[in-house]
Order: structure tokens, then C-alpha cells, then sequence
């Protein structure tokens, strides 16, 4: 294997590689092992309808609904196979330079790499806490891909600042897959026509549907027009536009603020007991369901952890960052103890 080839084998590692079967999760981000008990309700009963074609008349529903959750006109919306489908559309755009703010999510990256498009990585400081710095991006990207909340810094940008990077000629396409986490989505931009503005949501994290991948594009609608354009016929299933549709509804929305509460509280926690863990740094505060940790060697705490029956994300393949940087997803304090309770030894039997 070349070193060009183990470099995009370290982008291409994910949570769910971490969190193998029988060890507690702690790698994943999704809010819940299944979808809740009324959703489960409305997938069952689409069920009976998968012996026809997605029907033109369900797009338009989900994209509607989509679109009345945030304001926006059913042209402005495409629904998807998962968030990840969103960045294999990218390069159709052609860009001549892709900028990539770091550490974030490395899947926009391998679909860049894999079309042949330059990419340069915009590298944020934590001694500043992560901050976006739009002086770093340089002049010439046609593309700038970032997220917000970004995974795993779980650092969240004023929106202000991410409008910032627009302007003639360019695409910012804002990955918001954990923004429903935040109270109030204050920083969202979905909501925005900007022109060269996407927006990237993914329903898999809050639902518990990362099985079903689904997800939807927000913007322009010559830009969705110009990404969608070699699109197969039926891009997605009918479960997944009865997905979208349901978890858009108001109804849905205001539980997911409440789950969004949820989680600052479990947050707030998880702070508080982890600043009792000497040789634990928490590198952020965190704005998204998850946590950024820096231990001393690291691979050596992450395998005493695995030993131990617990499964959290190794972070060295995030550029940026390195193998002492661990990410954990946040639980129920009860769970979460568990957690620092394990932390706690193993930093201790590697100090």
C-alpha cells in the first residue's frame, strides 16, 4: 500500500469501526440505538408500499415538509441517501480548488480526492479554540467545505463568521448533521439564501436511523440543479422520503428540541466529571453531542478502554489531529460514568 493510499485509508475510518459488537458505544454519535417507538410506527407501515417505484407525489411531500421546517420553498430542498451522498455530489460541481477546514469530517475529502479535485486543508488553531478564521481560506477555493457543529472539535462557528466565506464564484457547503443538537440552532444557516450557500442536514444522528441513511440539500435551486444533474432515476427509497417526511414534521421538530436539551444537560455533566479526571484534558467545550479529549498515549488508553469492554474514537485520522486525541460521544449521565470511571484507570495505568 502506498503512503497516498494509507492516507486515504485513515479518512476513510469511521466510528462504527471503533464500536465493535459486545463493547459499549461510545464512538458512535448517534442519539440512539433505534429509532423511537412512533417512527419504527410510520416506517412499518410504508412498508406494504415497496413493491411500487418511489412515487414523484412522496419527493414532493418530504420536500415540502423539509422546506416548511425551515422556511424555504420545496425547490430549495433535495432529499438524500444519508448526509454522505450530499459530498459524493461535489465534484459534478467541478471546483479548481476545494478548501477543507480541519479537523472536521473526512468524507468530503475522499470524494474530492477520489475525482482528481485539489484540495488544500485550512487547518484551524486550538490554542484559540478551534475558531473559524476565514483569512485562512485561500482566496483562489472555488469550494470550502466545513462543519458546524464541527465533528470531532465539536466546536460551533458564529453563523456571521461562516457567511463570511461567501462570494462570487464560490460554494460554502455547511455540514450542519449535528446543528438539531444544539438549543435553538442559533448558528444555523438553513434557513439563509445566500447565494453559493449549502446547507447539509442528516436525520441518521437524532433519529437513530444511520441503517436507513438519510438526509437533504439546502439552496439555490440552479446549484441543486447543477449537483443533482446526473443523479440516478430514484435516487432515494420510499422509507427514506417517509423518513424525512416524518422526522421534519413539527411535531418531530419539537422533540428534537427537547432532545437538543437533553443534551446540553448531559454536557454540562460530562464537563463537570471529566475535569475530575486528572491526565484528561477536555480540548473544547462542547456545542455537539460528542467530546474531544487529549490523554497521553493515547492508543495505549483507547486499548486498556477496549479491554475494558468500551469503545471510544480514535482521532488520529482526522488531519489535525493526533492518536492522544480521543472522541467520545456524550450519554445519560449514569452511562457517562461509566465511562469516566474506566477513563480514569486506564490514564492511570498509562501515566
Amino acid at each position: 500500500m502506498t503512503s497516498q493510499d494509507s492516507s486515504r485509508a485513515l479518512l476513510r475510518h469511521h466510528g462504527d469501526v471503533d464500536a465493535a459488537p459486545g463493547l459499549v458505544d461510545f464512538a458512535v454519535n448517534v442519539r440512539s440505538p433505534r429509532p423511537p417507538a412512533w417512527l419504527r410506527d410510520r416506517l412499518a407501515a410504508a412498508l406494504d408500499g415497496l413493491g411500487s417505484y418511489p412515487a414523484a407525489a412522496a419527493d414532493e411531500t418530504a420536500r415540502r415538509t423539509v422546506a416548511d421546517r425551515h422556511g424555504r420553498r420545496p425547490d430549495e430542498v433535495v432529499v438524500l441517501s444519508g448526509a454522505a451522498e450530499g459530498f459524493a455530489l461535489l465534484p459534478v460541481l467541478r471546483p479548481s480548488l476545494a478548501a477543507l477546514v480541519h479537523p472536521s469530517f473526512t468524507e468530503p475529502e475522499v470524494a474530492l480526492l477520489d475525482a482528481g479535485v485539489p484540495v488544500r486543508h485550512v487547518l484551524l488553531d486550538p490554542a484559540d479554540g478551534y475558531a473559524l478564521r476565514p483569512e485562512l481560506v485561500p482566496d483562489d477555493a472555488d469550494l470550502v467545505v466545513l462543519g458546524n457543529p464541527t465533528n470531532p472539535t465539536s466546536v460551533l462557528h458564529p453563523a456571521e463568521v461562516v457567511r463570511s466565506l461567501a462570494r462570487p464564484g464560490r460554494v460554502v457547503l455547511v455540514d450542519e448533521a449535528f446543528m438539531d443538537a444544539v438549543p435553538g440552532e442559533p448558528e444555523s444557516l438553513a434557513a439563509e439564501r445566500v447565494p453559493g450557500l449549502l446547507v447539509l442536514r442528516s436525520l441518521t444522528k437524532a433519529w437513530g436511523l444511520a441503517g436507513l441513511r438519510a438526509g437533504y440539500l439546502l439552496g439555490e435551486p440552479g446549484l441543486l440543479a447543477r449537483l443533482c444533474a446526473h443523479r440516478p432515476r430514484w435516487p432515494v427509497g420510499s422509507l427514506v422520503l417517509e423518513a424525512v417526511t416524518a422526522c421534519c414534521e413539527p411535531a418531530a421538530t419539537a422533540s428534537a428540541e427537547v432532545f437538543a436539551a437533553e443534551h446540553a444537560e448531559h454536557a454540562a455533566h460530562a464537563v463537570r466529571a471529566l475535569r475530575d479526571v486528572p491526565g484528561v484534558e477536555l480540548v473544547t467545550e462542547p456545542r455537539a453531542p460528542f467530546l474531544l479529549l487529549r490523554v497521553r498515549d493515547g492508543e495505549a488508553v483507547r486499548a486498556a478502554l477496549r479491554d475494558d469492554g468500551i469503545a471510544v474514537r480514535r482521532c488520529d485520522t482526522f488531519p489535525g489531529l493526533d492518536a492522544d486525541h480521543l472522541r467520545v460521544a456524550l450519554r445519560p449521565p449514569e452511562e457517562f460514568d461509566v465511562l469516566v470511571k474506566a477513563l480514569s484507570a486506564a490514564v492511570e495505568e498509562n501515566p
